[in-house]
């Protein structure tokens, strides 16, 4: 265990910097085996502008070999439904916006690995605005997703803005994703930050948007997954990290679900763990966000078969984002977890689902009719 004020570990930004090297330190595949298997060619399997995969193919490559050298310049380029990115290995320092009617569209990174694919930005809801005012939470995000239907594999979403850059500021949200559409999923990802890293959201109040995450590795610190999708997780690892601004526990919360009221169905955590830079007991598993936008919200989260580490304050795991919306109040249980952070001490702070509750938060429960490719 680290105490709270050892060592730092490397920032999102030295870890970026710090290419390959990185991989050790975010539990992924070594170096020497990711560059014997990388293909020579930069787009890999996915042919080339002189071999298209298919005629909706781009593809985007920071040195010029690709049809864009920038993935936005790509997404405005691939107007219409059903159309392909496929982004060579890379940093592409830019901020990606994807209107609504880009439906059924897919992001392929090149290598596989989403380490050698990084799309990242260094904007947090207190940066300036050009005209006045600052950007906002919303405003932070590196890429925003708007469409039905996309897809992701092999890719890092990041944003590498850190709390001394703007010190003093209370606008430090920084996402690294923005997604809001229906039928929206992530395989072998990364989504890289501190606080608010994955914003998985909806269109609308009244839009249940359906996400499906798997394989997936996450990781910040305060309010690290928030929104009101209804989103799976499956197989995924998320990371705290250390807090070198606090003095004391809790660093942060891993959930931060907004749930409206009236959607039968929240965050589904299942077969995933959760682990910690941070001292043990430093971080809390959730927390429920009712947004001054929807104060009928009853946020939801269900934890099931997931190992949660040390990191996780075992007595009380959950604690209320104000005092008029209580923790208790809302819809947050868990289902055979363990690790220790999953130990149950405090019976009336770890609402535990039946057997046969648990039946009915299941991947496919909360994806209905849909099955991610």
């Amino acid at each position: 265990m680290r105490p709270p004020h050892g060592p730092v570990p490397l920032s999102r930004r030295g870890l970026l910097l710090a290419g390959a090297t990185a991989g050790t330190a975010l539990a992924l595949p070594t170096t020497t085996a990711r560059a014997a298997g990388r293909p020579r060619h930069p787009f890999g399997r996915y042919g080339s502008p002189a071999a298209r995969l298919t005629p909706k193919t781009l593809y985007v490559h920071p040195g010029g070999a690709g049809d864009f050298t920038t993935v936005q310049a790509a997404v405005d380029a691939a107007t219409g439904t059903g159309r392909t990115l496929v982004v060579a290995p890379g940093t592409y320092r830019e901020t990606v916006s994807v209107d609504a009617d880009r439906t059924d569209m897919t992001w392929l990174g090149a290598s596989g690995d989403p380490r050698d694919t990084v799309i990242v930005y260094d904007n947090a809801a207190g940066t300036p605005k050009p005209g006045g005012g600052t950007l906002g939470t919303s405003g932070s995000a590196t890429t925003t997703l708007r469409p039905d239907g996309f897809t992701a594999r092999g890719i890092t979403f990041a944003n590498d803005w850190l709390r001394t850059d703007l010190p003093g500021t209370g606008g430090t949200q920084a996402v690294a994703l923005k997604v809001q559409g229906d039928r929206s999923a992530f395989t072998h990802c990364r989504f890289l930050g501190h606080q608010d890293t994955l914003y998985a959201d909806t269109l609308s109040l009244g839009t249940f948007a359906r996400q499906y995450f798997a394989h997936c590795y996450v990781e910040g610190d305060v309010d690290v997954v928030f929104g009101r999708a209804t989103a799976v997780f499956a197989h995924c690892h998320f990371r705290t990290l250390v807090r070198p601004d606090l003095t004391g526990a809790p660093y942060g919360f891993v959930f931060a679900p907004s749930t409206a009221g009236a959607n039968p169905r929240g965050y589904l955590v299942t077969g995933s763990r959760v682990s910690s830079e941070a001292p043990d007991g430093f971080y809390k598993l959730a927390r429920p966000w009712v947004p001054s936008s929807d104060p009928t919200a009853r946020p939801m989260l269900t934890v099931r078969e997931t190992h949660l580490g040390a990191g996780i304050d075992a007595v009380a795991p959950y604690t209320d984002m104000s005092s008029g919306h209580p923790w208790q109040e809302q819809r947050f249980a868990e289902y055979r977890n363990t690790g220790p952070g999953a130990v149950i001490t405090v019976p009336e702070n770890r609402p535990q689902l039946g057997r046969a509750e648990a039946a009915s938060h299941t991947p496919k429960a909360h994806l209905g009719d849909w099955r991610p490719r």
